[in-house]
């Protein structure tokens, strides 16, 4: 069983909230010097596939992403936590992506170089946009059926799947013959693991393979979408402070403020 999983470098969303900031006329974020990650629901959707291969004895699991060179880094993660194999393609030719122009070049990798493919999982959503698009839209282009919040993945009989997926009144378990695409949320149970040093030194000597966008010929060579405006939300609040002497003085003072904004 060959599985593919979908990674995105996202600038670190633990960066404090005062220390992001955005250059309005770039549309980007403009921060400097800022840790680049892999995006948390794609480190997680590795770990379930890392789990997968565990639990099959006989797998191959390959990370892909559609990034610039810096995306070298979370594929050398990925190998590092387990991965056999990576590719980068290249999106230096491209401005900002979008949902559909990302999942078409991916849809493009797996259909090309990497295929054939059993298995494709994806994060719920990037740590970047929450957009949740490029899930659902791969599993749209490849032709494969979808499955999304799954935790887990175990082999089934005659070579079906077994998936625990959360839903709104708590969790369901489903077959499912591959191909397949899935989208991975997270739980107790697929926590990505810290991979060892030795592991980290030795990805840090592998060669990640890249491939051109362009080469790929993905069907959608634009996005669909266009970024008008990003800007940070202007905070509008204000804080008083409640003079009194004591205490009794203050509660009755913030009863009367609290009375005379209408809020109790």
């Amino acid at each position: 069983m060959r599985v593919v999983v979908c990674v995105k470098q996202v600038l670190d969303p633990e960066l404090p909230a005062e220390e992001f900031t955005v250059d309005p006329v770039a549309k980007r974020p403009a921060v400097e010097n800022a840790r680049l990650v892999m995006s948390t629901f794609d480190e997680i959707a590795l770990e379930a596939a890392l789990q997968l291969r565990e639990a099959i004895g006989e797998a191959s699991v390959v990370a892909l992403s559609l990034g610039g060179r810096s995306a070298d880094d979370v594929l050398r993660k990925a190998l590092a936590m387990g991965a056999q194999e990576a590719l980068r393609i290249d999106a230096s030719a491209l401005e900002e992506p979008d949902g559909v122009q990302t999942a078409s070049a991916l849809a493009a990798a797996i259909r090309g170089p990497l295929w054939p493919v059993d298995v494709v999982i994806c994060g719920r959503q990037a740590a970047d946009t929450d957009a949740g698009q490029v899930g659902p839209i791969l599993a749209e282009m490849l032709g494969f059926p979808l499955v999304t919040n799954v935790l887990w993945a175990r082999p089934g009989p005659g070579g079906t799947l077994h998936l625990e997926r959360e839903t709104e009144e708590g969790t369901e378990v489903v077959e499912v013959t591959p191909p397949v695409l899935l989208t991975v949320t997270n739980a107790e149970c697929n926590v990505p693991r810290m991979p060892k040093v030795r592991d980290i030194l030795a990805a840090q000597r592998k060669s990640v393979p890249a491939v051109e966008v362009g080469d790929l010929q993905p069907e959608v060579p634009s996005p669909w979408t266009v970024l008008t405006d990003l800007s940070l939300p202007q905070l509008k609040g204000r804080c008083r402070v409640i003079e009194a002497e004591t205490v009794e003085e203050k509660v009755e003072a913030l009863l009367a403020e609290l009375d005379r904004l209408r809020v109790v």
